[in-house]
Order: structure tokens, then C-alpha cells, then sequence
């Protein structure tokens, strides 16, 4: 349910009123915007009737929410969510998504292979202007005998490409378990296996970290908001949603990338949006087109894989851009976005 409050309403006021709603033993989430404040009330108000809200003075409308999603609604939270990721820490550098006016591009090899592979590709993607560094230290893979990635070790030399290029790092996280090795990692890459891990998801909501939440395969738009409301619900505001692809009933591609998702999330959420071209086709030579038309429809940033020597790649090796085409795709995705006052 959300409660709208009238224009001029005093803090005080605001105060007691949320103290007595939090007396019917519900969640507030509050918006402040420049003509508005909204009250969002969050547990079970089935048994709530919105007239009786309107009862009182400061109270200008009350009306109940038909998406399950609540935090994660823009119904709840009206002004887009800018996330920042990195800073905090000397010589890293900080950027934000979600502000409107920047795409910060996410980029790196699939997984940490060596040290002189991360490094030589942290130093690559950061020259092509790449704003945050990726790559898998876990590797959540289809067949068991398939690389698994480094582990710890990997994480480790994500921390020391980090230190040497300023680059935040993104990396994905599979088990409760490994959250204590995460402390140096300035974005938590939730992939699409475990988009539903919902007792992951919970720890997350605890973590304070920003959160890049992958759907599923096969996961619709709704079940993605759900499992982002799991993280927000228990803490942590800081997610941003990523489509990369679903599968679907052709195998030209690796999946079929579904653009019409960046739309639709803007429209019912507040949560920024990112196309990750690499998964969504499996194939080097589309990732730009893919790229070039998610910057085209508002996608507020992009995740592309980057690897020096592709052809040696332990893991997705047709997917990954070589160093020079991703320079030559950064230049052209920036003509693009300047067409919506924008930078990459």
C-alpha cells in the first residue's frame, strides 16, 4: 500500500505517523521527492482498508499496490535508484549507474586465469575507457569437468589488478559460504543460476555491498524484481538488474537477448538496468551489435567480456572481444550515446 502525504507536511508530523503505522506491525519505506513525500507500507495489509488512512489530516491519498514487488517498485520509490560502486579506498576510482548522464561499461575476461592475464586485460579495458573491471574467480559451469575458476586465489588477483589499474571489481559470488572472501570486491555479481538462491539472496541483504542481480534462463521479469525485493527487503537498497539473455526455443545464439526488458524495468522500477551482450549471443562476432542497441534503448550500463587472447580463453572463449575491438566498440557506443546527452 502507499500513502501519499500531503504537500508542506512538518517532520513531526511525518514522525508520528509512520510510528503508528510501524505499531500495526509493518515496514515503512519512505520517499521524499520535491513535491511529494510517499509512504510505502511493507508486510501483510490485506486487512488494511486505504479509506481509513485518509482519516487523517496530512494524508492526501492511499492506495494498495498490485505488483508483489514492493521496494523494488517505482510505485514505492518514484525517483530512479542511482548505484555507486568502488571509491572508499586510495587510488580507486568510484562511478555510478543509474545517474542518467553516464553507461559505465563493465569489462574483462569471463574468468581469472593467470596473473599476467588479468592484468594485461584490467590494463586494456581501462585504456578503451572501461570503468569497472570483471572477471569470474568462481565459475558456475554446465559440465563438472569444466573450469571452475581460481577460487580465493582468483579473487586475490582481482584485488591486485584492482590496485594497479584503480578499477572497482565485479565478481560473481555462488555460496553463502564464500561471502567472507569478498571484502576487497566492490560489486557482487549474483549470476543466473542463482537468481532464485533465496537463502542467498537473504545474506546479500545484509552485506551493505551493491549487488548486480543476473535473471535466470528461463526466469521471467516479474521473478527477477522478486529476487531483487529479497536483498532490499532484508537491508541492502543497493541492486542493480541485468538482463542477459533467456533461453528460448531456436540455438542460433546462446540465448535470445530480450532488449524490450530495459523499457519495461524502467517503467515499473527504479532499479538501474544492464544488458550484458556477451551471454545474451555466445558469439564475438555480435556482441557490438547487441552492445550498440542496448546503449540505443536506455540501458543504463553494459557488462562485456574482454580477454587478450581469446583463442586460449579456459572458459567462453567465442564470446570474448579481443582488447582492439572492444577500443573500436567503446568509440562507436559513444557516438551513440551522445545522441541522448550521454557518455560511456
Amino acid at each position: 500500500m502507499i500513502i501519499v502525504l500531503k504537500q508542506g507536511t512538518d517532520k513531526s508530523a511525518v514522525d508520528k505517523f509512520i510510528e503508528s503505522v510501524k505499531e500495526k506491525g509493518l515496514g515503512v519505506h519512505l520517499s521524499t521527492g520535491v513535491n511529494k513525500t510517499l509512504i510505502g507500507l511493507l508486510g501483510d495489509t490485506s486487512k488494511l482498508d486505504p479509506e481509513d488512512f485518509l482519516a487523517n489530516d496530512i494524508v492526501e491519498s492511499a492506495e494498495r499496490v498490485s505488483a508483489p514487488y514492493k521496494m523494488a517498485s517505482r510505485s514505492f520509490h518514484p525517483q530512479n535508484t542511482v548505484v555507486t560502486v568502488g571509491g572508499g579506498q586510495s587510488g580507486v576510482v568510484s562511478c555510478t549507474i543509474g545517474d542518467g548522464k553516464t553507461i559505465p561499461v563493465i569489462a574483462g575476461p569471463c574468468s581469472v586465469e593467470t596473473e599476467e592475464q588479468i592484468m594485461d586485460a584490467a590494463n586494456a579495458v581501462k585504456k578503451a575507457g572501461a570503468r569497472i573491471l570483471r572477471g569470474g574467480a568462481y565459475k558456475p559451469r554446465t559440465s563438472p569437468y569444466s573450469f571452475q575458476g581460481l577460487g580465493v586465489k582468483g579473487l586475490k588477483l582481482l584485488s591486485m589488478a584492482k590496485k594497479e589499474t584503480g578499477l572497482p571489481i565485479c565478481t560473481e559470488l555462488m555460496s553463502i559460504s564464500e561471502l567472507g572472501f569478498f571484502n576487497d570486491v566492490d560489486l557482487i555479481q549474483i549470476g543466473a543460476r542463482n537468481f532464485q538462491n533465496f537463502d542467498l539472496l537473504k545474506e546479500l541483504g545484509k552485506c551493505g555491498k551493491p549487488i548486480l542481480l543476473k535473471r535466470g534462463l528461463s526466469g521471467t521479469l516479474t521473478e527477477l524484481l522478486m529476487s531483487a525485493e529479497y536483498i532490499m527487503a532484508n537491508g541492502n537498497e543497493n541492486v542493480i538488474l541485468c538482463e542477459r539473455g533467456i533461453r528460448y526455443y531456436d540455438n542460433y545464439t546462446r540465448n535470445c537477448l530480450d532488449l524490450s526488458a530495459v523499457p519495461y524495468l524502467h517503467k515499473v522500477s527504479h532499479l538501474p538496468v544492464v544488458i550484458d551482450p556477451s551471454h545474451a549471443c555466445g558469439l564475438r562476432w555480435m556482441v557490438g551489435d547487441l552492445a550498440k542497441a542496448a546503449v540505443a534503448i536506455g540501458a543504463d550500463s553494459l557488462e562485456i567480456e574482454v580477454h587478450c587472447n581469446p583463442e586460449k580463453a579456459l572458459s567462453d572463449a567465442s564470446q570474448q572481444l579481443t582488447p582492439v575491438m572492444f577500443d573500436e566498440l567503446m568509440q562507436k557506443l559513444n557516438k551513440i550515446a551522445a545522441v541522448d546527452d550521454k557518455t560511456m
